[in-house]
């Protein structure tokens, strides 16, 4: 996991040297700068594999790549593509560039992981970012010099025109702009419910199991909701001394029910209470790495915040819950879904939203420690089942939300976990309308409506209610309306 860089149509040295700085938080194991006759290339690193070897920008024949993510299928990649060559590391990112220069730009569609990664080979770039979007790309392209890179902050340095690089894309300075893979429910032979959950176990121990690959410590978010308390159970089981992490306000559920899941697994567990007071002078810091003022986000990058930084001196990855609300229909709004093929549709949509929504505060927040967050529910086989499997299953105002994810593990979690009902992970841990009140108290009505009418005219951008107000306006202190606006995304379950 890293920060990534560069210009390509110039060579650019200084350019790339200042972005590199603003995305230091994302890399602090090292750095590095690759200036070629087309370009500059540059990396900020987090070692996860090959931490001797696998430095970057990293080049083979005339072509090098400067990459962020991790690929877990790398291994088998090698064995089945690349039998014969001579790799001088051990790292996944050899692997991309090798089968890029094997394979050229199809070599995304085999790709199993999250990445965002950029190759210059002679006169030639190209870019790719994974299929939902868990790392993030940015990119601004004026006339014949295309800039990118993993942060806004970082590429407003050298251009006010910021564009979100899309999920599930390729570029090549050639041949333009290719999509090549799309959000959609997978064909399934399930005939039952009860097949259901079989499959179910199995694709998540996959895709838990296969995210437990690094050459460092791995921990993992535990909020004691059904979601993460089933990426501890199967994470348990594949490590030794699997680290733990929660935190809450004083007496928050979160805290209370992830100590209980910690003492059924025997993980190493950590907890971390914060204030009103810690919160208000964290948000700043929050809003700025996060580069959105969406309430939803905000609520719940707040508790990350301060789990990624109590987690960050334990390990170096951890994995998260994240994703099973959007592919199990967990959220409270969608139980008002009578019809299934509306359900559906809203399914697909959240998900397909989720790379400027959900997955940047997963990003941002755990990286402005320098930690790597993974997210198993997101797994390509997972998403697929979990949008194949009938939308009918998924209408039951007489059963819990996400109620085949909970039978699918009721006989190996606690019955008050399977049973617990869904919580934001903001309420959960305890603070989801303290800074609500503060806004309520501190934005007037008139300047309330006022900046309602200023952001629907510039920006055709509806300011739902003070908070988000609240929130905007320290995010201004930071960033351009311009470099913001066209890149948020717009959380719908809050």
């Amino acid at each position: 996991m890293c920060g990534i860089a560069g210009v390509f149509g110039k060579q650019a040295p200084p350019d790339v040297e200042q972005m590199l700085k603003k995305l230091i938080h994302r890399g602090p194991d090292g750095q590095g700068i690759e200036n070629l006759p087309a370009g500059t290339l540059g990396h900020t690193r987090l070692a996860i594999l090959d931490v001797e070897g696998g430095h970057q920008p990293m080049g083979f024949d005339g072509a090098w790549i400067t990459f962020n993510g991790e690929i877990y299928n790398y291994r088998e990649l090698t064995r089945d593509y690349l039998a014969g060559v001579d790799l001088q590391t051990h790292s996944d990112t050899e692997v991309i560039l090798q089968l890029y220069l094997k394979l050229g730009p199809h070599v995304v569609e085999l790709l199993d992981g999250m990445f965002a990664f950029a190759i210059i080979q002679g006169d030639e770039l190209f870019l790719a970012r994974d299929s939902l979007g868990i790392k993030p790309l940015y990119y601004s392209k004026r006339e014949n010099v295309f800039c990118f890179a993993s942060e806004i902050k970082a590429l407003a340095l050298v251009t006010d025109e910021i564009c979100e690089f899309p999920a599930g894309y390729w570029y090549h300075s050639k041949t333009g702009w290719q999509a090549y893979y799309e959000v959609h429910p997978a064909l399934l032979e399930i005939k039952d419910e009860t097949q259901a959950i079989e499959a179910i176990r199995t694709v998540l121990t996959e895709a838990v199991q296969k995210r437990l690959l690094a050459d460092v410590p791995v921990g993992i978010s535990l909020s004691g909701g059904l979601d993460s308390s089933i990426v501890a159970l199967l994470a348990n089981a594949g490590t030794n001394h699997l680290h733990s992490f929660a935190v809450g306000m004083e007496g928050s559920e979160d805290i209370q029910a992830a100590r209980k899941m910690a003492e059924v697994l025997g993980t190493r567990h950590h907890e971390r209470v914060y204030t009103e007071e810690e919160m208000l002078d964290m948000l700043p810091r929050v809003i700025y790495h996060l580069e959105s003022f969406d309430a939803a986000l905000i609520r719940s990058s707040i508790p990350n915040f301060f789990l990624a930084e109590m987690a960050s001196k334990y390990v170096k990855v951890i994995l998260t819950g994240e994703g099973a609300d959007e592919i199990y229909a967990g959220y409270d709004y969608l139980r008002s879904y009578d019809n299934p093929q509306k359900l559906q549709g809203e399914m697909i949509g959240i998900t397909t939203a989720l790379h400027n929504t959900n997955l940047q505060r997963a990003d941002r927040i755990p990286m402005a420690f320098g930690l790597e967050a993974r997210v198993p529910f997101l797994d390509v086989k997972s998403v697929a089942l979990g949008l194949g499997l009938p939308a009918q299953w998924k209408v039951h105002h007489d059963r819990p939300a996400k109620f085949l994810l909970r039978q699918a593990f009721s006989t190996d979690l606690p019955g008050e976990i399977v049973n617990r009902p869904k919580q934001k992970f903001s309420r959960g841990a305890g603070s989801s309308d303290v800074i609500a009140q503060v806004a309520e108290r501190e934005i007037s009505h008139n300047d309330f409506q006022s900046e309602v009418a200023r952001l629907l005219y510039y920006w055709n951008y509806h300011l739902p209610n003070r908070e988000a107000l609240y929130y905007y306006r320290i995010l201004h202190d930071f960033y351009r309306d311009e470099w913001i606006f066209p890149t948020m995304g717009h959380s719908r379950s809050l």
